[in-house]
């Protein structure tokens, strides 16, 4: 698969070499306003698994039943508490000061394959990259080996350093020496994180067409705070309102519930509230199954603004008053984008593991390979929660995630892969 011009016609440029005559107005290296963050400690993002057994949707893993997974109680399950990789520029803009400099992965329940490297040294990691391109054929292992052991931030400062040492452009040179599957995947590793998850948005929604499962899997899965990051990077890098267009490129109660989602407005508080539950769960209710014809504005209202764990009590009471699942029910009255996108949200708020295991599945499974989700995905979920998603995956389908990657990719793409998810 060939990979899109990076960047697209028509975008700025890679963030990194600013435009001729523009150098002062892009942030120094290592500085990129828009880091990945989560909520503040202490805000809240998503919870450990609750005690008590929601019935698993058509065999979708309830929150908790895999190894590893924390216990009632225990820390949130969706890290709260920092930048992956743990280093974060020093202020955002405006002055505000970053939330906490600790790697999320430490504080929290979930853990991604990647860490901070140990002793990092950007000049030499340059130097590394360097030799790995010059002369004749390139050395696809060094650059396997250096990109699969550093976390984002690190790669930005290799980025830099290499500017700085040799006056050229890492990201041109590594498009120059590799192509295809093995392109995208480097130059998304590249990316900072949220530019990442923007580019990709500006991608899925360009040209003929819109790839909306993209759209569902960034809007519906990330934090107010990514959201909010997401909205303003999309702005100030490809100079065009992320709202805006997503009214032009879709429509109807799909286009509202995206809307919403764009958003970033969550409730984000861990407490639940059981009476909201059985009353949300009632409306529901009456909004679909109990009802001819379908009230989707409910669904829309209480999907978008409720709480993950409230979502979670709110399928438990729904399964109480209906007599059936709430993601089945979903799937009995909507269908389509907005179908996906509704149930996108209940699987998240149930298990966001599970629910990325199976989109890695699913780019696999049957004849070829849905190589940008598979690459966005492990590339987005390796400093989050990576090690999760592989343990989910081996409960859901009986085999590894690593196994099934070998024998879906080849060459050294292969190779990059597997080095990120820790095979």
């Amino acid at each position: 698969m060939s990979y899109p011009g990076y960047p697209p016609t028509g975008y700025p440029p890679f963030p990194g070499y600013p435009p001729v005559g523009q150098e002062s107005s892009f942030p120094p290296p290592g500085q990129y306003p828009y880091p990945s963050g989560f909520p503040p400690m202490g805000g809240g993002a998503y919870p450990a698994a609750p005690g008590g057994g929601y019935p698993g949707a058509g065999g979708y893993p309830a929150p908790g039943g895999y190894a590893g997974a924390p216990q009632p109680g225990a820390p949130p399950s969706y890290p709260v508490g920092g930048f992956p990789g743990g280093q974060m520029p020093s202020q955002y803009p405006g002055g505000q000061t970053p939330y906490s400099s600790q790697p999320a992965a430490m504080t929290q329940g979930t853990q991604g394959t990647i860490r901070p490297a140990a002793n990092f040294d950007a000049m030499r990691d340059a130097e590394i990259l360097r030799k790995a391109m010059k002369g004749f054929g390139t050395d696809e292992q060094a650059i396997v080996d250096v990109v699969s052991a550093r976390s984002n931030d690190q790669r930005q400062k290799i980025k830099a350093a290499f500017k700085t040492m040799y006056g050229k452009d890492l990201i041109k040179d590594l498009k120059s020496e590799l192509s295809g599957n093995m392109e995208e995947l480097i130059l998304a590793l590249f990316m900072p994180t949220t530019y990442y998850d923007a580019w990709s948005l500006r991608n899925a929604m360009k040209g003929a067409g819109t790839q909306e499962r993209v759209l569902i899997e960034i809007l519906c899965t990330r934090s107010n705070r990514e959201i909010q990051d997401i909205v303003r990077c999309y702005q100030s890098e490809f100079g065009r309102d992320l709202e805006k267009d997503i009214r032009s490129d879709t429509s109807g109660h799909f286009e509202r519930l995206l809307v919403s989602m764009c958003q970033g407005n969550r409730d984000e508080n861990q407490n639940v509230n059981h009476q909201m539950a059985q009353e949300d769960a009632q409306r529901l209710y009456q909004a679909g199954e109990g009802k001819l014809g379908t009230d989707e504005s409910c669904f829309n209202m209480i999907l978008a603004t409720r709480s993950f764990p409230q979502l979670r009590a709110t399928m438990e009471a729904y399964s109480r008053v209906a007599n059936r699942d709430l993601l089945s029910s979903v799937g009995r009255e909507f269908s389509g984008n907005v179908e996906s996108g509704l149930k996108a949200i209940l699987q998240c708020a149930l298990n966001r593991q599970a629910f990325f295991a199976e989109r890695l599945y699913c780019a696999m499974k049957g004849a070829g390979t849905d190589d940008s989700t598979l690459v966005r995905i492990v590339v987005t979920r390796s400093e989050i929660d990576l090690v999760q998603i592989k343990q989910m995956f081996s409960q859901m389908y009986q085999k590894t995630l690593g196994t099934m990657i070998a024998s879906d990719t080849s060459g050294d793409y292969r190779k990059l892969l597997l080095a990120i998810v820790g095979q």
